[in-house]
């Protein structure tokens, strides 16, 4: 994964490499269809919501949701992830976005944006405390910045 990162609290590379190695495991276990993989990934109180709304608590209620999902509507699934940036909130909080989406073949457009918040363990590894995940949805935002030109965003990260 590309990271760029803005840091708002100095960050070592070692933290970079860390958070962004949650994120290539999160990857890893879905391309396995390893739900418990997965799941690990996430704090025991993680908040975990996906793009049509459904909102599951804590890595275990995570994992377990995602080993069905991977034996049936998931199955055979790849996820894509891009990291848009990587900002440090603290010397313990990390704040990523990135793009991405699930596909069967060759991967296509990645059509939803994710904000992960990571904290640090106390035995210093990092993990999964909260996800969002939501559809772009490319036309209704040019629709609205047309209809009202003040809510676009100075800068726009690519596509």
């Amino acid at each position: 994964m590309d990271a760029s990162t803005t840091p708002t609290t100095p960050a070592s590379t070692a933290d970079v490499a860390a958070v962004t190695a949650v994120l290539d495991r999160l990857t890893t276990a879905w391309n396995a269809g390893n739900g418990a993989a997965y799941g690990a990934e996430f704090t025991a109180d993680a908040t975990y919501i996906t793009y049509v709304g459904t909102l599951y608590v804590g890595g275990t209620e995570i994992g377990t949701a995602h080993q069905a999902l991977f034996e049936s509507f998931l199955k055979g699934t790849r996820l894509a992830c891009e990291i848009v940036g990587i900002r440090f909130a603290g010397p313990d909080t990390a704040l990523v976005v990135t793009r991405g989406d699930v596909h069967k073949g060759r991967p296509g457009k990645l059509g939803k944006i994710q904000t992960y918040t990571l904290v640090r363990q106390a035995d210093g590894d990092w993990k999964v405390a909260a996800f969002q995940n939501t559809k772009h949805k490319a036309l209704m935002e040019a629709i609205s910045f047309k209809a009202q030109p003040a809510t676009k965003p100075a800068t726009k990260p690519a596509a």
